[in-house]
């Protein structure tokens, strides 16, 4: 999952790491994303689920009434949490 799709090139590279440890099912799912983007996308994956492709999309950030950036220590933090 991701906050959004703009060029696809962050997506794609996940995918292929993904793919690499031959998950049984790859699902793409993201809230909104360029439409073009996301069609280069879905033959990567199983299966794709986004909830809004606007036009003309500007960027990712636009779609979202709060966008601050996430800090270094916050990401840290969560992925200790995950494990």
């Amino acid at each position: 999952m991701d906050d959004g799709i703009a060029t696809g090139a962050t997506m794609l590279a996940a995918i292929k790491a993904l793919k690499s440890q031959h998950p049984k099912e790859l699902i793409l799912a993201v809230p909104v994303a360029a439409k073009e983007s996301l069609e280069r996308l879905i033959p990567s994956v199983d299966k794709a689920i986004c909830l809004h492709t606007p036009h003309p999309f500007y960027a990712v950030g636009r779609w979202y009434q709060e966008f601050d950036a996430v800090s270094d220590e916050k990401v840290l933090t969560l992925l200790c949490e995950a494990n």
